[in-house]
């Protein structure tokens, strides 16, 4: 008996190590992220994790969820007990927002530069050689030419491949009517739709399918890095869209478990610069200047316009991405 006790104790006192450190309380926060911040997010987690122990003697543990954009949206608002949201659009925040406000409004104005730690931009990514001649925007509507893209009703990096390829073709042909041709005619050359941006970058370089990918800058990089420079390759175009993912604390959840010194702490973090240099190896672009400035060789100089010129995001959704909208026209598996 005296050795059952003691092992309960020993078990007691393991739990309450877990639980406290200093006499302070463990916790642990969920980040619901998209697809193609894996990589980034495994790095920036334990670092956090460090400065906030140094800082409060708190041990603290930070789960990520990866998926669509779109879909880890809707996984929140479907009752996923996220703390924080970090996704790839803007109207994926304001649908939480929306529907059933476990986000409070005004979200975007809690933090930095509207809640946008880094940015993106959208690539093309070929096989090697580029054996299809693809250069430009109109390349991708050449016969014969297979381009691999996510689903835009699931994907936000999906939402940002269709801005760019309309903002340029509204810029060099002419218009919204010759814009919408251009964007129709383009998933005609679309063989398959992935859910989220990470699943189509596999369906390229991993699978061999299509002739092109359109791809998040950090995806693309990543893709290259991880098939090899004699697989594949990244093109550049003469124009492409600035991409801005951003940030938010889920208001219910953080309240109701009590992690909202957490999560904000968190979020904040994204924006200094041990955070800002993380993201920068990971080829995302810091919104740090001095940062930016010391990585500016990875980033290549491209025209960029950015997603303001389509209106607010709650017109970009109805127009383009909601139910009978836009894209729901012209998409004809």
């Amino acid at each position: 008996m005296h050795l059952k006790n003691q092992a309960l104790a020993n078990i007691a006192l393991l739990m309450l190590a877990c639980l406290h450190s200093s006499g302070v309380r463990a916790q642990t926060i969920l980040n619901a992220s998209y697809d193609p911040t894996r990589e980034l997010y495994a790095e920036i987690n334990p670092a956090f994790a460090r400065a906030w122990q140094d800082q409060t003697r708190q041990p603290v543990t930070i789960r990520n969820s990866h998926t669509g954009s779109g879909a880890q949206a809707r996984a929140v608002i479907d009752g996923l007990d996220a703390d924080l949201v970090t996704l790839a659009i803007p109207s994926d925040i304001d649908a939480i927002v929306q529907h059933g406000g476990r986000v409070a409004q005004g979200w975007e104005a809690k933090l930095p530069n509207r809640a946008v730690p880094f940015t993106s931009t959208v690539l093309f990514v070929v096989r090697r050689g580029n054996p299809k001649g693809i250069h430009d925007w109109p390349d991708l509507v050449r016969p014969g030419v297979s381009v691999i893209t996510p689903n835009p009703k699931t994907s936000g990096g999906a939402r940002w491949n269709y801005l760019a390829a309309w903002g340029w073709a509204r810029q060099t042909l002419g218009g919204d009517e010759k814009a919408r041709a251009y964007v129709e005619e383009l998933f005609r050359h679309v063989p398959v739709l992935d859910t989220g941006a990470r699943g189509s970058t596999m369906t390229f370089a991993q699978r061999g399918q299509g002739d092109v990918l359109l791809a998040w800058e950090d995806d693309a990089n990543l893709a290259v890095r991880q098939r090899g420079p004699s697989k594949l390759e990244i093109v550049i175009p003469s124009m492409t869209i600035e991409a801005d993912p951003p940030v938010a604390v889920v208001d219910e959840v953080v309240d109701r478990r009590g992690t909202r010194r957490l999560a904000e702490a968190y979020l904040r973090f994204l924006f200094a610069p041990e955070a800002q240099e993380i993201a920068a190896r990971h080829w995302l672009r810091p919104t740090d200047p001095a940062v930016m400035a010391r990585h500016a060789g990875s980033f290549p100089a491209v025209p960029t316009f950015t997603a303001a010129q389509f209106g607010s995001w709650d017109v970009i959704q109805h127009t383009h991405f909601d139910e009978g909208g836009i894209f729901d026209q012209i998409y004809r598996p």
